[in-house]
């Protein structure tokens, strides 16, 4: 394993444990999942360079776009529920309240 892939696993292991150590706020969640996203984007790009198959190219490219889909829904989710509740911590989110 080089030492690419072995900074890219612990900047992926660091990013996983912020987002269980900062689940109680909407954004920190957020930005722990993005570098989550992005950790794993760049080492499936190592991966995609290394091998020589044609199929693969596309994978980056995908992960990429679910990478934007998911930016795009958590910053919508955390408008909409910032100008609700006025701050983003996940515990005032109860879908049993009326």
């Amino acid at each position: 394993m080089t030492s690419a892939f072995l900074n890219l696993t612990l900047a992926f292991i660091i990013s996983l444990l912020g987002t269980l150590t900062f689940r109680s706020h909407l954004m920190s969640t957020l930005l722990c999942l993005e570098g989550m996203m992005l950790s794993l984007f760049i080492m499936i790009s190592m991966a995609t360079l290394n091998s020589n198959s044609m199929i693969s190219l596309s994978i980056p490219v995908t992960i990429m776009v679910f990478a934007a889909c998911e930016a795009a829904v958590g910053l919508a989710l955390l408008v909409k529920v910032s100008n609700t509740y006025g701050t983003d911590y996940v515990h005032n989110l109860n879908l049993l309240q009326c």
